[in-house]
């Protein structure tokens, strides 16, 4: 029996159809529909929905199963439509007639609408305390390598000296700026959308702003029917955030890929690290990066999906919204693996010495032939032209040894400065009152 259903039964397939991966994803959200429901109870017994006698008996039942979710005993049973009618169900059976009055005042819309933000706010901190120590490996190696020259290139094409300084510190800062929009993420998805019911409100005196400090929310979607129109929105803003996260894990990837090449040979890793050959028994395959490429090149197609599948939807509920979480949820999962395996790999990097010494990357080195032309008067034009020239007559000469120290070059990487900027963004997230908020909750 279905919470909605009347006195007809859906045909098998039409049900098959309709649920889908459903359940599965539900078991994502049972936490926090726990969360919800607590934070809901409260409510309704501070206008009379429920009384005073009955709120502690219902709050004894909803942390239980809390627990029983935490400790992975929580089972949705086969017969059961979903974790909300689990939930219920168990309730009732425990209460009776107490556990029934728990659905009063909300429409599982907006009970899956707090659930999902419930859900990405909790990962976004997750994925947020990931990246940290990343970030700061990446700042580490930075500093440790800042003196250890390579090739940089432009058009995949030899360009002008760069450094393994400038190469570790270049994805600490891109990682800064991901934050930076995983922090926006973060402001659309800790709204409270609890209340709206159906998307058009209830004509229960209901308290929205209660259970918005109850539930640690900085603020409600006021507005009921954006409220609702907020199903898939939050869902593609944050899936832009975790796109932007994969891009830099992507493109990081490459680069290790092409740098243990042995046509560049710039980097090695221990064998216990890669994978070899079933036949060729020399190979030290980089698989650990070329997965971390696939998984987050995968990721970078989330915000699309999510548009395409919620274009010319008018406003209000409708079934399209309830496949959205079959790849965005368990995708806080794969990049946070991600995340850990570069960590791992780029700890155990060993960086090849004296790359530059090599003859071959002798043209790396003609700007600073012009610059120093340009230092000595000679106009800019008339210098380039005169490398040049010198290039196409192979009379070309340089010198390696280089000194650049404007901010954010070889010589000043500026790393500190990058390493405050991430603090900021850090420190601008509302975690600790988050955690304060669902301590109470869940003590009351």
């Amino acid at each position: 029996m279905k919470l909605w259903q009347k006195d007809k039964v859906s045909l098998k397939e039409v049900e098959a159809f309709t649920v889908g991966k459903d359940r599965e994803m539900d078991m994502y959200l049972a936490a926090f529909d726990v969360l919800g429901s607590l934070a809901h109870i409260q409510m309704l017994q501070s206008i009379g929905l429920i009384t005073k006698n009955e709120l502690p008996r219902l709050q004894a039942e909803l942390k239980g199963i809390y627990v029983q979710i935490e400790e992975g005993k929580f089972i949705l049973q086969d017969d059961v439509e979903d974790i909300h009618s689990q939930i219920e169900l168990l309730l009732t059976q425990k209460l009776g007639d107490i556990g029934k009055k728990i659905h009063s005042a909300r429409s599982r819309n907006d009970q899956v609408l707090v659930d999902i933000k419930l859900f990405l706010r909790n990962e976004i901190e997750e994925l947020v305390k990931t990246i940290q120590p990343f970030f700061e490996l990446l700042q580490s190696q930075s500093e440790k390598y800042q003196e250890h020259l390579l090739p940089g290139y432009t058009h995949l094409q030899l360009a002008m000296p760069s450094s393994f300084g400038l190469w570790f510190g270049a994805y600490a800062e891109s990682l800064v700026d991901d934050i930076i929009t995983l922090r926006a993420a973060y402001d659309v998805v800790n709204k409270n959308p609890l209340g709206s019911a159906a998307g058009y409100g209830s004509s229960f005196p209901i308290n929205r702003a209660l259970t918005t400090k109850l539930l640690g929310f900085d603020d409600l979607n006021y507005n009921v029917v954006y409220a609702q129109m907020g199903r898939g929105k939050a869902e593609r803003i944050t899936a832009m955030a975790l796109a932007n996260i994969a891009d830099t894990l992507s493109k990081l990837s490459m680069d290790a890929c092409l740098f243990l090449n042995q046509n560049f040979s710039f980097i090695s890793f221990p064998a216990e690290l890669t994978t070899g050959s079933s036949i060729m028994p020399h190979k030290k395959n980089p698989d650990v990066f070329e997965l971390i490429r696939s998984h987050c090149n995968r990721i970078k197609a989330l915000p699309n999906e999510i548009m395409m599948m919620t274009t010319n939807l008018p406003s209000g509920y409708h079934r399209d919204l309830q496949l959205l979480k079959e790849h965005l949820f368990p995708s806080f999962r794969v990049l946070k693996d991600c995340i850990g395996m570069a960590e791992l790999m780029l700890s155990n990097v060993e960086i090849k010495k004296n790359i530059l010494a090599d003859e071959k990357y002798r043209y790396l080195f003609s700007v600073e032939e012009v610059n120093k032309l340009v230092l000595q008067g000679m106009p800019f034009r008339d210098a380039y032209k005169k490398v040049g020239m010198d290039i196409e007559a192979g009379k070309f000469s340089y010198d390696t040894d280089i000194h650049h120290t404007h901010e954010g070059s070889i010589g000043n990487l500026c790393n500190d400065e990058i390493k405050q900027q991430m603090q900021k963004v850090l420190d601008s997230f509302s975690f600790k009152s988050v955690e304060k908020a669902l301590t109470g909750l869940l003590a009351q």
